[in-house]
C-alpha cells in the first residue's frame, strides 16, 4: 500500500501524520481523532478541497509533507470523559503488548541442544492457568549456596537475550516462573538458557554430556516432567496459618489425586487383605502386547501381579494390588508407559504399538464405589444435556433445510424441466392436484368447526424459547445432582469425565534420541466459544493444527506418538442469573 508523510495543522500544533492514499476520508478521520480527540462528525478536513468520509485519499494528489488542515474541537461531554488510554493501531503497539492480543501465536523455545524433551515439557505445563496464577504470586527463596546459576552460560550469552537478572539460583520454581512471564512478552522462540541452568544445578542428571562429547544428552521428557511437579509440590505450599490444610500443597490441590489400594493373596485366598491409602500426581497406561487403548493401559496398570514374602505361607506368593480412585483432581496427566530399558543395547527402547485415545474419556470405572456413586448421576445428566443441545441443533438445521426447500419449491411451482422424464412430471402434477383437493376438504372442514377449535402453530421464536427452557431445566438439574461432598471440594473432578488439553509426543525409536513436541488446544477469549484448534510447539516453530491432527498420535511407528496426554476435568454447566452473575 502506497503510504506518505502529511502534515495536519490544528490549533496551532502540526502533526505528522502517516496516511495510506488507498484509504478513504473516513479512515483519515479516525486517525485525527485518536491525535486530537475532535470527534470524525466534528470535523472539516481540507487538503485543496473538502475531504468527505467516501472521498478517495488517492484524489487528492497529496503527496510527501503535503499540508492538510483540521478545523473542529472536541465536543464537551467528550472532554470532560476522555478515554484513559488512547486507540492504539497494531503497528504501534510493542512486541508485549502483540503477545498479549486475543488469537497471538504464542511463543516457542529454542533448542538449544538436545533440549527439545524440557521444551515439549515446558509447553504442556503452561497450559494450566492456574499453575500461571500461582506462579504470578510465588515469592523466590533465598538463593542457596553452591553453583552459580549463570555457570552454564556466560554472563555475555545471558545478557544478549534480556535475562541476565532473571533466576533465583537452585530455585526451579522461581526459575520456571520467570521463564513464564518472558514467554508472555514475546511471539519469537525464547531461549530458555537460565531455567536449564537452573534445572542442571537441581538435578545434575539433566547435565549429563553426550557421547560424542559435544553439548548436552537427549533426555526423557516423562523424568522432567515429574521432577518439575514433585519441585512445584515441595515449593508452592499451601498457605500458612491454615489448621489442618487439606491440601499441602497446590498440585495436591489441583493435580493431586487419591488411590484406595487392596492387596490380596492368590496363593493364600484366606489371608488377610491389607488396605492403604496413597496420594498421585498422574494415572499410568501400560503397554503390553494386546493394548489397543488407552484405558486398556490404564486398567492394566490399576490392576497390578507382584511377588512378595507371604506371611502365611512363609515364601514368595503372588498377590494381586488393586488400586481404585477415591479423589479425581482437576488436571490429570496420564503418562503412556512407552520405555523400557533393553539389557542387551544398554539403553531404554520404545515400545512402538499403536495405543488409540480419545479426546474426552470418562474414568468413573475406576473409582471406588463410594466415589462412583457420587460422580454417574452427575455425568449421566451431563449426557443427557449434551444430546439434548444436540438434538436442538439438528431440529435448527433441519428446519432451515426444509424452509428452504419450500422456497424453492414455490419458486419452481408450475415450471417444467426439460430434463425431468415425462411420468415424473405427471406424478408431481397428481401430487399437486391431490394436494390442492386436501387443501379444499380441510378448507370446507375448518369452515364447518367450533369457534376455537382451529390448530395453532407455533413461531420459530416460542419454539426457540421452549427448547432453551428445556435445556436449562437440565442444567439446573446437573446442578442439583452435584454431591455435598464434591461441592466442598471444587478443585476436583465432579463430574468423573475429562477433556485432552495437552500433548507431549515422542519421535524415533529410543528416549536417548529422536524428538519431543508438544500440542496444546487453543482456548478461546471470556465469552466466546473455542474454535476446536491446536497449537503444535517444535521447539520454536508454532503453528496451528485442526484437531484430526491429535488423532495421529497415536504411535504405531517411529513417527510422533503420544507420550504424555494432560486432561482436565469437564466443568459442570454454568447458569447465567438474571443479575448478570453466574452459578
Amino acid at each position: 500500500m502506497p503510504e506518505i508523510t502529511v502534515k495536519v495543522k490544528h490549533q496551532g500544533k502540526v502533526y505528522d501524520v502517516e496516511i495510506d492514499t488507498d484509504s478513504t476520508g473516513e479512515e483519515l478521520k479516525m486517525q485525527l481523532y485518536s491525535l486530537t480527540n475532535v470527534e470524525p462528525q466534528n470535523q472539516k478536513v481540507l487538503a485543496k478541497k473538502m475531504i468527505k468520509d467516501d472521498t478517495l485519499l488517492s484524489s487528492l494528489g497529496l503527496k510527501q509533507g503535503s499540508l492538510v488542515t483540521l478545523m473542529g474541537t472536541p465536543s464537551a461531554d467528550i472532554v470532560m470523559d476522555l478515554p484513559k488510554e488512547r486507540m492504539k493501531f497494531t503497528e504501534d503497539m510493542t512486541e508485549a503488548e502483540l503477545a498479549q492480543q486475543d488469537g497471538a501465536v504464542p511463543a516457542g523455545l529454542q533448542n538449544l541442544g538436545n533440549t527439545c524433551y524440557a521444551n515439549a515439557t515446558l509447553q504442556t505445563l503452561r497450559s494450566i492457568p492456574e499453575l500461571q496464577e500461582e506462579l504470578i504470586g510465588y515469592k523466590p527463596r533465598i538463593t542457596p549456596s553452591g553453583p552459580s546459576a549463570s555457570s552454564l552460560f556466560s554472563p555475555d550469552q545471558l545478557a544478549q537475550h534480556g535475562i541476565g537478572g532473571l533466576g533465583g539460583g537452585n530455585d526451579l520454581t522461581s526459575s520456571l516462573s520467570d521463564l513464564y512471564k518472558q514467554m508472555g512478552t514475546t511471539q519469537q522462540g525464547f531461549p530458555p538458557m537460565m531455567f536449564l541452568t537452573t534445572l542442571r544445578n537441581k538435578f545434575p542428571q539433566f547435565a549429563e554430556k553426550a557421547k560424542s562429547g559435544h553439548g548436552f544428552a537427549q533426555q526423557d521428557a516423562e523424568e522432567v516432567w515429574s521432577q518439575l511437579v514433585q519441585t512445584l509440590h515441595d515449593s508452592l505450599k499451601a498457605p500458612d496459618g491454615e489448621d489442618s490444610p487439606q491440601f499441602k500443597s497446590w498440585v495436591d490441590k489441583y493435580m493431586g489425586g487419591k488411590y484406595e489400594i487392596t492387596t490380596t493373596c492368590d496363593d493364600a485366598p484366606e489371608e488377610e487383605t491389607t488396605t492403604t491409602t496413597e496420594t498421585f500426581h498422574d494415572l499410568k497406561c501400560n503397554i503390553k502386547g494386546d493394548t489397543n487403548h488407552l484405558q486398556d493401559g490404564m486398567r492394566i496398570a490399576l490392576n497390578e501381579k507382584l511377588e512378595k514374602t507371604s506371611p502365611t505361607l512363609n515364601r514368595e506368593a503372588v498377590y494381586t494390588r488393586t488400586s481404585r480412585i477415591s479423589r479425581l483432581p482437576k488436571h490429570l496427566p496420564v503418562h503412556m508407559i512407552r520405555f523400557f530399558w533393553r539389557r542387551d543395547t544398554q539403553k531404554k527402547a520404545k515400545i512402538l504399538r499403536k495405543v488409540t485415545f480419545q479426546h474426552e474419556i470418562d474414568v468413573t470405572e475406576f473409582c471406588t464405589d463410594e466415589l462412583k456413586k457420587k460422580l454417574v448421576p452427575v455425568r449421566d445428566r451431563i449426557r443427557e444435556v449434551r444430546k439434548e443441545v444436540e438434538d436442538v441443533e439438528r431440529a435448527k438445521k433441519r428446519q432451515k433445510r426444509m424452509k428452504a426447500d419450500a422456497e424453492v419449491e414455490a419458486a419452481n411451482e408450475g415450471k417444467v424441466r426439460a430434463d425431468e422424464p415425462m411420468q415424473k412430471l405427471k406424478d408431481k402434477e397428481a401430487e399437486r392436484e391431490k394436494a390442492k383437493g386436501g387443501a379444499a376438504e380441510a378448507k370446507k372442514d375448518e369452515d364447518t368447526a367450533m369457534a376455537g377449535t382451529e390448530e395453532k402453530f407455533k413461531t420459530d421464536a416460542e419454539l426457540e424459547k421452549e427448547r432453551a427452557d428445556k435445556v436449562l431445566s437440565m442444567q439446573k438439574d446437573v446442578l442439583e445432582a452435584v454431591h455435598e461432598d464434591l461441592k466442598k471440594d471444587p478443585t476436583a473432578n465432579q463430574t468423573g469425565l475429562y477433556e485432552l488439553r495437552a500433548v507431549v509426543t515422542h519421535q524415533g525409536s529410543s528416549a536417548d534420541s529422536g524428538h519431543y513436541t508438544a500440542y496444546v488446544k487453543k482456548t478461546a477469549a471470556p465469552g466466546k466459544s473455542e474454535d476446536g484448534k491446536w497449537w503444535w510447539f517444535n521447539d520454536d516453530k508454532v503453528q496451528e493444527v485442526d484437531s484430526e491432527k491429535i488423532e495421529t498420535l497415536a504411535g504405531g511407528g517411529e513417527t510422533h506418538s503420544a507420550l504424555i496426554l494432560l486432561y482436565r476435568a469437564v466443568d459442570l454447566p454454568v447458569i447465567e442469573q438474571s443479575n448478570g452473575s453466574k452459578a
